[in-house]
């Protein structure tokens, strides 16, 4: 389907985003995407807007994967969405049994009628079915377009914990009692801190969680009255023509203001082998993953435990790469790869039955991803994590945090990283307006 297109200069590209966002507020259907020109070897663009669905897919995980094939493969244009961590249940013989306080559906895609690309100072339009005149229309009012003042009852959010202190302990020291017996050698343990009868507005939070962090995966979605407000620094996956990337992170340590002292945390970061261990196994498992789509050989570690600063946090993040046929359908891709492993575990079904039944939340959006696919088959996802979840009509809001627990895990300071990634969350939602 034939978009038309029309590039635009502008001046200064931070405020132009800021009103970009604000403006897209009018339409049910919206996905941002943000690099916050976070230095990174892989970028297509430095944001995207996708707004106002012409069509879309929206289904719960029963063949959820053949269903977004169809589409995608129908469609041959750009579409953004999601896909819930529970869609495993299509890929794998799981379930989904815990509470869900935010009940989104299982996949959701759509085709949008209005798309808007940044990359340095410009600004490119890409429409569907448009009138005389509307990109134009469109960017100057976008111009104009400040944030509504917007009138709204304050709640104060009160937030809880769904699992406590001495049940996490508890929980933990099962998962250790399964690593011991051999049954995995380690899970991706995650809790839920929510709100209950919370009214927040989505975008100044949204807006003050990437301030705190400007992270290279930000997303914020709105699908009617639910919404995601994402942070993430991690990239899932990505296809570049037959070239298959996917950036796992694993092993954390906090910023300190002394340079001195920060660098040194840095540097003892690379070297602490319990952190190492972790991103080393569920790189086997990505590599493993890629392999069942590559051509035969082509599966490659372009980086091992390479220290990425954040605001917040340093990480160790790994890239591992494959080449594969040109006829391989997109979806294959994701298929074969899904959930993350850096979300599960080693081995992953093992480990995804085995938090199934210790966490006390359905994972749902958290720990899935959201991206997109061009019409040249290509794509790119995050992985949804340091994301706040709300659904507007239940006034739920969600935010989960989680560990990777290995055989040299020490129950408190899993429970100590834990509070650290839960530390942005908390503070955009409690001291945004």
């Amino acid at each position: 389907m034939q978009r038309t297109t029309r590039t635009f200069s502008v001046d200064n590209t931070i405020e132009f985003k800021d009103n970009l966002l604000s403006w897209a507020q009018q339409f049910e259907t919206v996905i941002w995407l943000d690099s916050n020109n976070y230095h990174q070897k892989y970028s297509s663009f430095d944001a995207a807007l996708a707004a106002d669905d012409f069509t879309s897919i929206k289904t719960d995980y029963y063949n959820a994967f053949e269903k977004l094939k169809e589409y995608q493969t129908i469609t041959k244009d750009y579409i953004f969405g999601y896909i819930t961590y529970d869609v495993k249940n299509d890929v794998e013989q799981l379930s989904s049994k815990n509470f869900d306080g935010l009940d989104f559906a299982d996949l959701y895609f759509f085709q949008p009628k209005k798309l808007v690309f940044i990359k340095g100072n410009s600004v490119e339009f890409q429409y569907l079915r448009m009138v005389d005149d509307e990109i134009d229309n469109d960017f100057d009012e976008i111009l104009k377009s400040k944030n509504p003042a917007i009138q709204q009852s304050k709640s104060d959010i009160k937030i809880k914990l769904r699992i406590h202190k001495d049940e996490y302990h508890a929980k933990v020291t099962e998962v250790l009692e399964h690593i011991k017996r051999g049954d995995i050698y380690e899970a991706n343990f995650c809790q839920e801190f929510y709100a209950e009868n919370a009214i927040i507005n989505p975008i100044e939070v949204y807006k003050h969680l990437n301030q705190i962090s400007e992270p290279p995966f930000a997303s914020f979605l709105k699908l009617d009255n639910q919404y995601a407000l994402c942070a993430s620094p991690e990239r899932y996956i990505k296809k570049e023509g037959t070239k298959i990337i996917s950036q796992p992170i694993k092993g954390t340590a906090k910023r300190l203001v002394s340079e001195f002292d920060d660098a040194q945390l840095a540097l003892d970061l690379t070297r602490d082998e319990k952190e190492r261990a972790e991103n080393v196994m569920i790189v086997d498992l990505v590599r493993n993953d890629l392999s069942k789509t590559a051509k035969i050989g082509s599966v490659k570690v372009e980086e091992l435990c390479k220290v990425y600063s954040f605001k917040q946090v340093h990480q160790l993040i790994s890239t591992v790469v494959s080449e594969v046929e040109e006829n391989t359908h997109p979806i294959d891709v994701l298929q074969s790869t899904f959930p993350m492993g850096s979300m599960t575990g080693a081995p992953k079904v093992s480990a995804m039955k085995i938090i199934e039944d210790l966490e006390e939340t359905k994972r749902g959006l958290y720990s899935g991803t959201i991206g997109y696919f061009t019409p040249e088959n290509n794509f790119d996802f995050n992985v949804i994590i340091r994301s706040i979840l709300y659904n507007e009509a239940e006034k739920y809001i969600s935010y989960s945090v989680g560990g990777a627990i290995t055989a040299q895990s020490v129950v408190e300071k899993e429970y100590e990283e834990c509070l650290l990634k839960a530390k942005a969350m908390k503070f955009a939602l409690l001291n945004s307006k």
